[in-house]
């Protein structure tokens, strides 16, 4: 049976008893409850596994076949699945996706996967999300180690100038909170844990002066203290190359777990510095900033002038260095390749300096 959704339509927000393990989210009778919007209630009679992904949430690619139909149809299920409890705490990032999909992607022109459920506890701060697979509908995920044309980041771009171009809802939506001040006063990161992980591979192409887990800290603070006495945009938070997906109608966005309010330049910056080569970037990157800037402009947005746009952009590289800085449940190979990259964008644009830190 073919998938009926409209793009973005929004999903179905279920009163279930949200799944703990990959056992219980699988399980066919919770599943014929969880996906009975697209079933029509009928039985969920089979669930094959196709892929699972774990780093901090589990995403597991499923077919299920529901009873009185031979064909098989694939699904997505994103949540916390057999964590400990310290991991369980951070259940609030996966009820800020849902609410995503069930209040923003609706009114939004970006491309994103098609959510048909949503799971939430908001007692206990739990929730899974189920989407449609969007690989077996033909759709690719970039890899977080595929290195970007120009031309493929423009495309990305775009999508993330769409997400801009949005940022009227934030008037309707006050969960969506500034983040990226929040990120960079976390107590539980504390400078001398920064200070290790930056010591480790992450760190081994970067100059001392970058390599530095205490301005690392004041800097991502400076920026929070600019960007919130600028203009506030609807932003993504963490558009690296992993979290980008094409389609035959083009690049799309997943992971929704950090959408925020802030500075329009802290995606703008982050992505093209991660997705891009540093070579690259170095030659592209005021090119594709001018590209975005135009984008916004043709949907109505005053944005800054080309060379306060530019600085912007040089002080917000700070955000992703720090974010990729901070990470340590990925595979090693992709904290170390984003790392560099944000941290080498760092030093080409003096990044600390211009934050007077």
């Amino acid at each position: 049976m073919a998938s009926a959704e409209p793009q973005n339509a929004a999903p179905v927000e279920l009163n279930l008893e949200v799944p703990e393990t990959l056992s219980a989210a699988l399980d066919p009778a919770w599943l014929t409850q969880a996906l009975a919007s697209v079933s029509g209630g009928r039985a969920v009679t089979t669930v094959e596994t196709v892929e699972l992904i774990k780093t901090v949430a589990t995403k597991v690619r499923f077919a299920v076949r529901f009873e009185g139909d031979p064909s098989p149809q694939g699904f997505c299920l994103k949540g916390l699945l057999d964590v400990d409890e310290a991991t369980a705490k951070g259940g609030s990032t996966c009820v800020l996706e849902g609410d995503f999909y069930i209040n923003l992607a609706p009114k939004l022109d970006v491309q994103v996967p098609i959510a048909v459920a949503v799971v939430t506890d908001r007692d206990t701060q739990q929730s899974v999300l189920i989407m449609r697979d969007l690989i077996a509908a033909g759709g690719r995920f970039c890899s977080a180690l595929e290195a970007f044309t120009a031309d493929q980041a423009a495309s990305s771009l775009e999508q993330i100038a769409r997400l801009h171009s949005g940022s009227a809802l934030l008037k309707q939506t006050p969960w969506v909170r500034p983040r990226a001040a929040e990120l960079a006063r976390m107590q539980h990161i504390t400078v001398e844990i920064l200070q290790e992980l930056l010591d480790g591979p992450r760190g081994d192409n970067l100059a001392p002066a970058v390599r530095n887990g205490a301005r690392l800290r004041e800097g991502m603070k400076a920026l929070a203290d600019k960007n919130a006495a600028r203009p506030e945009f609807l932003v993504h938070g963490d558009a690296h190359a992993g979290n980008i997906f094409r389609t035959e109608q083009g690049s799309g966005l997943i992971d929704w777990q950090v959408i925020q309010r802030g500075g329009w330049s802290v995606d703008v910056a982050y992505h093209l510095c991660a997705v891009l080569p540093v070579e690259l970037a170095a030659t592209e990157e005021r090119r594709l900033l001018g590209d975005y800037l135009a984008r916004m402009r043709g949907f109505g947005f005053e944005m800054p002038s080309e060379e306060e746009a530019w600085l912007q952009y040089r002080e917000a590289v700070v955000y992703g260095y720090y974010m990729w800085g901070i990470t340590r449940r990925v595979d090693p190979p992709i904290i170390v390749q984003f790392t560099d990259r944000l941290g080498r964008a760092v030093m080409r644009h003096d990044s600390f300096a211009l934050l007077g830190v």
